[in-house]
């Protein structure tokens, strides 16, 4: 994993990040993350944050489902154990609704979990950088990416502009590693920025 160099701006109103988040992407700096304590309706869309693909998962898992649930049931009712119901025929549709219904859902249901936990890394074995601790309390954190052309002194003299009430820098590898929160050594403090 890539360590890199990122200015963090703290935020103590939602009235105040909103247009700030607006002002850093039209100043062309890259945006790694925003962290709220709640979500902010039209902040994705102020990111520039594209549509999730979830439903679109959803759906792959629901059909997986329907088509399982089918063909198990017409494998076991055809081939595996034909067994003549009081004349019912062995292709009986009606009668296979409920449990197609049910396992359409269940496949949809734990697969879309599933999927949202792997997009947004979250498990239990799984650890990231906190860049500000209580912006799952009451402050907005934004977390802006240096690059080989950004200049760290202009980016805090922005967020500054821009109404952030704390600005820190903060080295930090950029994705998650394995480990618990209760181990004193961090995988990154021990590697050279590059």
């Amino acid at each position: 994993m890539a360590v890199k160099k990122f200015v963090v701006g703290v935020f103590t109103d939602e009235e105040v990040l909103f247009p700030a988040v607006k002002k850093v992407r039209s100043a062309g700096y890259k945006i790694h993350e925003v962290y709220t304590p709640m979500p902010i309706h039209g902040l994705d869309h102020a990111l520039g944050l594209r549509e999730t693909s979830l439903h679109t998962a959803g759906f792959i898992y629901g059909i997986t489902g329907t088509t399982t649930a089918l063909s198990c049931i017409g494998w076991i009712f055809n081939s595996d154990w034909p067994i003549n119901f009081g004349g019912k025929s062995h292709f009986d549709l009606p009668a296979w609704i409920p449990i197609t219904f049910e396992l359409t859902v269940l496949f949809s249901a734990v697969g879309m979990v599933l999927t949202f936990c792997y997009l947004c890394q979250l498990a239990p074995f799984v650890r990231r950088h906190h860049f500000n601790l209580r912006s799952t309390d009451d402050q907005f954190t934004m977390v802006i990416e240096c690059t080989d052309k950004t200049n760290e002194a202009d980016v805090t003299a922005f967020l500054q502009s821009v109404g952030a009430t704390g600005i820190n820098t903060q080295i930090a590898e950029t994705g998650w590693w394995l480990g618990r929160y209760d181990k004193e050594k961090v995988p990154f403090e021990q590697k050279a920025l590059a």
